[in-house]
């Protein structure tokens, strides 16, 4: 634990700080943080840390409604994720719920039963789409190099 305060102290390290729930753990209600969470314990309820990571460890067990930069499941997960960049299933992960993000990973030997729903982008869609189609409207040639 001492290891881990001072480590969160560090200017340095800011950004690596990471909460941890052990395999004793057992918590009901709302966790939000400016930090990465692992759950290795059990946990129900809802998890905010949108700019964050929040794994749930091999022996984790969660029931959430988890909103999240990215999510990382070795252990068991009920409920539904909104993770802004990626969701990752380990191996070892149990997922049952709907998933909503930017990018799914599914290791061979993963469980899965839910729904995807892949978010994009649409400011940088809608750049992207945007130029040219109004350059082909003007009447003007749009290089393909």
């Amino acid at each position: 634990m001492n290891e881990m305060t001072a480590r969160s102290a560090s200017p340095t390290s800011a950004a690596s700080r990471q909460t941890v729930l052990g395999q004793t753990v057992v918590l009901k209600g709302e966790i939000s943080a400016d930090e990465d969470l692992l759950i290795e314990g059990q946990f129900e309820g809802t998890i905010s840390l949108e700019q964050h990571i929040v794994t749930v460890g091999a022996n984790g067990q969660v029931k959430a409604e988890i909103k999240a930069r990215q999510a990382v499941i070795l252990g068991t997960l009920t409920g539904k994720v909104v993770a802004r960049e990626k969701v990752e299933i380990r191996r070892s992960g149990h997922l049952v719920g709907d998933l909503t993000t930017g990018a799914v990973a599914i290791e061979e030997g993963a469980y899965f039963k839910g729904s995807i729903e892949i978010l994009r982008d649409e400011a940088k869609q809608g750049s992207r789409t945007a130029s040219p189609q109004r350059a082909s409207e003007a009447g003007d040639k749009i290089p393909l190099a």
